[in-house]
């Protein structure tokens, strides 16, 4: 009996639209509205982009699926005679703590919650994750840069008034994102009976996603306080051009930034949630072979969050041997005061200001490091993160896994940038 080779061709493919079909499902969404207690606890989808978009292009002449920055974006809020500063009544004061991508939110909400009430805002401390841990705001960020940033909307001073008692500081919580009229309706209130407030945010989401209720569009002065307002302070600012470019010099002039930290991994043992073969996070030969499949070469640089080496991460050297953690690339005259240190708050924010700049972001945890970075990302034109999956055959288009947040333009941020 004779095959038909019509039948033959037509039967290859219905099974690869199949197939394609599954992946596309496995990877069209991203749901990040999780609590901070389980903020690595969701699934990574990634989400095909076309090349017409105008969201990414191909670079042509480098090995490997990169693409160039965009420069398309800018800064689209303005503030109106309504923002404008208004006579301070009292003070707001607060910390930042756990980290640059909690000090994003930190500092906006703070902001918000001083503009809406009229009141001063008091430069925060710094504090990390042990008691003890304590450092002054311009050890990390620029002072004069904030308060210039901030001055027409609120002032800013660096310390509480010596005839402010800590007794008349009532300590309020806030969500993160908090808005206006949650501002005037729980606040308000609170900061008339006793004249000056503290404010703790806490995250109920790690969702950054334009919010449907505002029809997309942000209060301006929270754009201005999350993307204009922190700078890195001088010396911890050279600190990290001079790692980008000690980076940069060892492949081609670009490299890959991958939030994967061991202790992290080890704790939530990367498992699948049963939709689609998803899972929680991705380990490092798990990350390694998304990156092969991609099309991205073996001298590819990577650099990882990671603190410092693990033998778990032999197998992404192995497979791309310029895998680097800070340790490896920071100047050896530096790591005494940033390296050395208990406090690790000097070593995240190193690592959240190179994922912001690198070429390629690849999140192997997702969380609110994951979303921030993509903020400042979109704000400095660098639409190439990559979110990873398992990837069926022997290759895959880097296109096909651009995180949502940036393929969906859901992202916050695109109410800030247009």
């Amino acid at each position: 009996m004779g095959v038909d080779l019509r039948q033959v061709v037509a039967g290859i493919l219905t099974i690869t639209m199949f197939v394609m079909l599954g992946q596309m499902l496995h990877r069209d969404y991203f749901d990040a509205n999780q609590v901070q207690g389980d903020a690595h606890d969701i699934e990574f989808h990634g989400s095909k982009v076309s090349m017409e978009d105008g969201l990414v292009r191909s670079s042509e002449g480098t090995k490997g699926p990169w693409m160039e920055d965009s420069n398309d974006l800018k800064s689209c809020w303005s503030i109106s005679e309504s923002d404008e500063a208004v006579s301070s009544k009292g003070y707001v004061t607060f910390s930042l703590t756990n980290g640059p991508e909690y000090h994003v939110s930190q500092i906006t909400d703070a902001v918000m919650v001083a503009k809406h009430l009229g009141a001063t805002l008091v430069l925060p401390d710094i504090r990390g994750s042990k008691p003890g841990d304590e450092m002054n705001f311009e050890d990390i960020y620029d002072v004069d840069k904030l308060v210039k940033s901030l001055e027409s909307v609120i002032k800013v001073v660096k310390k509480l008034p010596s005839h402010v008692s800590l007794r008349d500081i009532a300590i309020v919580k806030v969500p993160t994102r908090v808005a206006e009229d949650y501002i005037k309706e729980h606040i308000s209130p609170i900061f008339k009976s006793k004249g000056n407030i503290r404010v703790t945010t806490y995250f109920p989401s790690v969702n950054l996603r334009k919010s449907s209720l505002d029809g997309g569009e942000t209060d301006p002065v929270s754009c201005l306080a999350m993307f204009g307002s922190l700078e890195l302070q001088p010396g911890v600012n050279e600190l990290v051009e001079a790692m980008i470019q000690r980076l940069k010099k060892k492949s081609n002039g670009r490299f890959i930034a991958i939030d994967l930290r061991v202790e992290i991994l080890e704790k939530k043992n990367c498992r699948e949630t049963g939709a689609g073969g998803s899972k929680t996070c991705y380990n490092a030969q798990e990350i390694a072979v998304f990156l092969r499949k991609l099309g991205f070469d073996g001298d590819t640089t990577i650099y990882l969050t990671q603190p410092r080496w693990e033998s778990s991460l032999n197998i992404l050297k192995d497979i791309f041997p310029k895998t680097f953690t800070k340790e490896a690339i920071m100047p050896a005259e530096k790591k005494s005061k940033y390296l050395e240190l208990e406090n690790s708050e000097y070593e995240n924010v190193i690592d959240f200001y190179i994922s912001s700049r690198s070429d390629v972001f690849v999140p192997a945890i997702p969380g609110l490091f994951y979303a921030n970075t993509v903020g400042k990302r979109i704000a400095l034109g660098k639409p190439q993160v990559l979110v990873p999956a398992e990837i069926s055959g022997t290759s895959g288009l880097s296109t096909d896994y651009i995180s949502p947040y940036i393929s969906k333009k859901n992202h916050l941020a695109y109410s800030c940038f247009c």
